[in-house]
């Protein structure tokens, strides 16, 4: 007997399958740091799946599972040929930043084909942390199997059955790439900046101080680079500070890191009095973090996001790259 669906079925089906594109966005963004190539990702999802006849999909007992599969396959081979493209790539490489925290900082709660029950909360991270800017650049560091065993599985909760369907390996090997990832991760942070991500676990309250010191630093960073105060820009930065640019070789940046406090500020310094009469430096949310929006005779020129610890701002990541500004341009 020959099937046919329903017309309010096929309506329903085909709501379900547009309404994971957010989903499917949030994680692809995760997965490579770059809103443009995960809009690519999600558009070949949505590719394969239209491709199939209506027989095919109507086989497949899970579509939203079906595209988060899809999805990740595809960001992980992208991964792979991102790593030989970044190699040549201009200066430093730096993720996309996102103006404000809206829908990328929520994913899509509950978002997992099941819950990973009995796992230590030690072993996750927040939505929030998932998307900050700290947390993008220690994953750059990453192999890509680890990145997306640790983006499917402590992000979006996926469990390592349905993580091994991604990657090809065992759900075993997979616990272990991302038990690599965390340690990774945590080798990444800053000392001091436990205490930070600890806040942050325990609550709204948590949250709040710790994305109040944050932008009350970045505040009087503001004010330093503004009257082009050498000692207070030394004194707002860990000893250890590092400064990031990317101008993708298209606009003037800094093409290697600068370390240390005296340094980055003798080159803030210098950028401002270059300047100072042509740009305005105003505080926005860059990936769900106070961070600076630059602006050059009215248009957007760089986005500066930053990392703090014991009360220092210990990284500094400013792009310039104007591919990566397109979202900044309304703001």
């Amino acid at each position: 007997m020959t099937h046919s669906m329903d017309p309010a079925d096929a309506a329903a089906s085909l709501d379900e399958i547009a309404g994971e594109r957010r989903h499917l966005l949030n994680l692809g963004y995760r997965l490579l740091g770059s809103l443009a190539e995960a809009e690519d990702a999600v558009q070949e999802t949505y590719a394969r799946w239209y491709a199939m006849s209506r027989e095919q999909q109507e086989e497949i007992a899970a579509p939203a599972a079906w595209l988060t599969r899809v999805a990740s396959r595809i960001c992980l081979d992208l991964l792979a040929s991102a790593r030989v493209r970044r190699e040549r790539y201009v200066g430093e490489w730096i993720p996309e930043p996102l103006p404000g925290r809206a829908e990328w900082l929520t994913g899509r709660p509950g978002s997992g084909v099941a819950s990973a029950e009995g796992v230590d909360p030690a072993d996750r991270v927040t939505l929030d942390e998932s998307v900050s800017m700290a947390f993008l650049v220690a994953l750059e560091a990453m192999t890509p199997a680890q990145r997306v065993a640790l983006i499917l599985h402590d992000v979006f909760e996926y469990p390592f059955t349905e993580v091994a369907a991604v990657t090809g390996r065992t759900p075993a090997a997979c616990r272990e790439l991302a038990s690599a990832a965390r340690r990774r991760m945590r080798a990444a942070r800053p000392e001091g900046a436990d205490a930070d991500a600890d806040a942050e676990h325990t609550g709204s309250s948590g949250i709040a101080a710790s994305t109040a010191e944050q932008a009350a630093l970045v505040r009087d960073f503001q004010r330093a680079w503004h009257a082009q105060d050498l000692n207070a820009l030394v004194a707002l930065l860990d000893p250890a500070a590092v400064f990031t640019a990317d101008g993708g070789g298209v606009v003037q940046a800094a093409l290697h890191p600068i370390h240390g406090a005296a340094q980055i500020a003798d080159f803030i310094v210098e950028v401002a009095r270059q300047v100072a009469h042509s740009v305005t430096l105003d505080e926005r949310l860059v990936n769900g973090r106070p961070g600076l929006l630059v602006r050059k005779d009215g248009e957007t020129s760089a986005v500066y996001a930053f990392d703090v610890a014991g009360g220092r701002i210990t990284r500094i990541w400013v792009v310039r790259n104007p591919e990566k500004l397109r979202l900044w341009e309304a703001e």
